[in-house]
């Protein structure tokens, strides 16, 4: 039985991930930061719905910025591969806590790999890089695309990026980049703006909600479907020699347009709702993000299949019902 551990567990990625190593029979193993509430909603289904599996899921507590904890945790679980989830993943929010996402993004990985070179392990390392470290730079992007980060995010991400290619290469360890461009799905965060919009489509259609703020409505990104994304991680990491991969859709949306998918699902015009306000634009904006995944559909056999349109409605659906359970 292999073994696994995922830092980042209770997170969107982390979830599906984890159901998905489950499936294939792992025993998998979960950081989770210690807080006074429970914050687990994503994972428990684990537990409802397959309790046999369950019992192969174990949560550690342990933080990113604790490196003692992650060299702790490492010995004594002795994992086959290692998926670093774990981040301070809010782009806005890193302008306004630039040095905690730099400890818990940056050099929250050298402590994990850190860690797993102490311990003397043959340990395969996934690190969840970004199409943030981008950037700046003209879509589309590669594998071979120049960064050029445009948040205390994405350059933390680009530091931890940098530093899995120099491990793999200084120690002979298998460590890859997974460079995954949006992926989305009911289970992110109510503050990221896809699900921002699907939540207030939800919402405005029940009559709680009467309009929707937004910022930058005119960006450009490649949106795919999270659940889909996982599967390309752990691809990643039973490749024969350790790459770095992109993971993308291939397809630009702006945030415009995703807005008229989302209402328009419903019978609503976006027109009718949406507003703009400064205040949640970035302080240096990145226009357009668009990924060239050849490199995974040709070595990993991966290809995104959810396009944006599928995946607008998907989250739209999820969040009336999630609305119309909270309120019976």
């Amino acid at each position: 039985m292999k073994r696994a551990f995922i830092t980042g567990i209770t997170g969107q990625d982390g979830s599906y991930l984890a159901e998905l190593l489950l499936s294939k029979g792992y025993d998998v193993h979960g950081l989770v930061r210690r807080s006074s509430s429970f914050n687990r909603g994503r994972i428990d289904p684990i537990w409802q719905n397959d309790p046999v599996a369950a019992e192969r899921l174990h949560l550690h507590y342990g933080d990113m910025t604790d490196g003692v904890s992650l060299v702790n945790l490492i010995r004594e679980i002795r994992p086959d591969e290692v998926y670093n989830l774990a981040a301070q993943s809010h782009v806005k929010v890193s302008f306004e806590m630039p040095e905690y996402t730099a400890s818990a993004d940056g050099i929250g990985t050298i402590r994990l790999l850190e860690a797993i070179r102490a311990a003397k392990l043959e340990t395969k390392f996934y690190q969840a890089s970004t199409s943030e470290m981008f950037g700046a730079t003209p879509p589309p992007q590669n594998e071979d695309t120049k960064f050029y980060p445009r948040s205390p995010y994405g350059a933390a991400k680009l530091y931890a990026h940098w530093v899995t290619v120099n491990y793999r290469e200084a120690y002979d360890m298998f460590t890859v980049s997974g460079i995954l461009f949006n992926h989305e799905s009911p289970r992110r965060g109510e503050t990221f703006v896809t699900r921002k919009i699907t939540r207030a489509v939800a919402r405005i259609q029940a009559g709680t909600q009467k309009d929707l703020v937004l910022g930058n409505i005119d960006s450009i990104r490649d949106w795919g479907y999270a659940k889909e994304y996982v599967e390309g991680m752990w691809r990643m990491l039973q490749h024969d020699e350790p790459t770095d991969f992109v993971l993308a859709t291939g397809t630009g949306t702006t945030v415009r347009e995703f807005c008229e998918l989302a209402f328009s699902h419903v019978g609503l015009d976006w027109r009718d709702y949406v507003t703009h306000d400064e205040r949640y634009e970035r302080p240096t904006e990145v226009d357009a993000l668009l990924g060239d995944p050849s490199k995974a559909n040709d070595l990993l056999g991966w290809k995104a299949a959810t396009g944006t349109a599928e995946l607008a409605r998907l989250m739209v659906d999820a969040d009336i019902a999630l609305l119309g359970s909270s309120d019976s």
